[in-house]
């Protein structure tokens, strides 16, 4: 099953008389259960590929499929329902909500699509424990580590049972030790609860973990590797 196409999708930003083409013509399909990540040097058009993808910004031209959905044909709101019920987004600087717990981060995304209190607490504090972090439930972020955080944000992404989670740069604020470790649990999720990961990244380590590397270069595909 197809999670996302890419069809010949350009994107351009215009400053003032200045106009930058992000992204040329790319074609891409991410299937269901992959664990891709696209790669490529600042300015390659990667980080903007992910936006386009999670609905965050629009095309300059082409089209985007999400989960059987036409990006482009879809209302404000139908927009923010897909973001918020099928794709799970793990950024770099974490996001986490600062005032909440753990667990009620992990919970903040089950409260908008009000899922009942119990199973949205059972299924939080499920998730913490697979995650490695059964005993810090109750903690703010401010009580927690980098990896520890990166961690409570995966598994808020997941927690909405997405059929896609996006992650921009997950490891650049995190050390080698604790980046390894948080990659190893997204593959592990990857491969048990056969959620989907595609990854914007210019770390090796996410490179080599991953079964597919799509590299950009100047906003194109430039190679496009199956492991």
């Amino acid at each position: 099953m197809e999670i996302v196409v890419v069809s010949d999708v350009h994107k351009s930003y215009t400053v003032g008389n200045v106009t930058t083409e992000a992204l040329r013509g790319v074609d891409l399909t991410i299937g269901q259960g992959e664990f891709t990540a696209i790669a490529g040097p600042s300015g390659s058009g990667k980080t903007t590929l992910l936006n386009l993808v999670g609905c965050l910004d629009t095309v300059t031209s082409g089209s985007i499929t999400v989960d059987g959905q036409l990006v482009s044909a879809l209302s404000s709101s139908e927009l923010s329902d897909l973001r918020r019920n099928r794709i799970g987004f793990v950024f770099q600087a974490y996001n986490l909500i600062p005032v909440l717990t753990a667990r009620e981060n992990v919970e903040f995304v089950m409260l908008l699509q009000k899922v009942p209190d119990k199973e949205r607490t059972e299924r939080a504090k499920a998730i913490l424990e697979e995650v490695g972090l059964g005993d810090y439930l109750d903690r703010r972020p401010t009580e927690m580590s980098g990896g520890q955080q990166q961690r409570v944000a995966v598994a808020r992404a997941i927690a909405a049972e997405p059929a896609l989670v996006l992650a921009d740069e997950p490891t650049a604020n995190l050390d080698s030790t604790t980046g390894g470790a948080l990659l190893n649990l997204m593959r592990k999720l990857n491969e048990e609860k056969k959620v989907t990961f595609l990854f914007s990244t210019h770390d090796r380590r996410v490179m080599e973990r991953a079964r597919r590397l799509v590299q950009l270069r100047d906003g194109r595909v430039e190679d496009d590797e199956k492991r």
